[in-house]
């Protein structure tokens, strides 16, 4: 199965995983519904606390995510790049900037190699992902995004 990931007119802003569309928040442009989820963040509205029903989990001093749902988050040994998220094993290209694999999905850039363009699940029929490998792939693109976004706001 090959999923296309759409983007808006300006190609910044994830539209739609296959046939899951992502909607953003009028003012503060911060996605508000992925698919059939809605998405909560904290009183600040700075952290992403909840997709659907799976609540999102923190480190108390550093921010960092250390669950979803009944996922476990795993990280490298500086911490810096996510390794595991539940079932899902990431792996990243050469360079350590891009995510290539997650579990089963094998994801392909566009011809810049900035935006995740197909996502690939071999042996699989239809047109959508599974809701586990829908909601990985949503928080991993997204993390790298705001990682992307704090790093350049530096």
């Amino acid at each position: 199965m090959e999923i296309t990931l759409d983007y808006d007119t300006l190609g910044t802003r994830l539209r739609r995983i296959g046939p899951a569309e992502i909607t953003y928040a009028k003012w503060t442009g911060r996605p508000n519904r992925v698919g059939p989820w809605e998405l909560d963040y904290d009183t600040m509205g700075t952290r992403l606390r909840r997709v659907g029903p799976a609540e999102i989990t923190y480190t108390k001093w550093t921010g960092r995510p250390t669950a979803v749902g009944t996922w476990e988050l795993t990280y490298d040994k500086l911490n810096s790049r996510l390794r595991r998220i539940g079932p899902y094993t990431l792996d990243y290209d050469q360079l350590g900037s891009r995510v290539r694999t997650l579990g089963p999905l094998e994801i392909s850039y566009d011809k810049l190699g900035s935006r995740a363009h197909v996502v690939r699940l071999e042996g699989a029929d239809g047109d959508a992902l599974p809701e586990d490998l829908l909601l990985a792939l949503f928080l991993v693109l997204y993390w790298r995004e705001q990682q992307a976004q704090s790093s350049g706001n530096r």
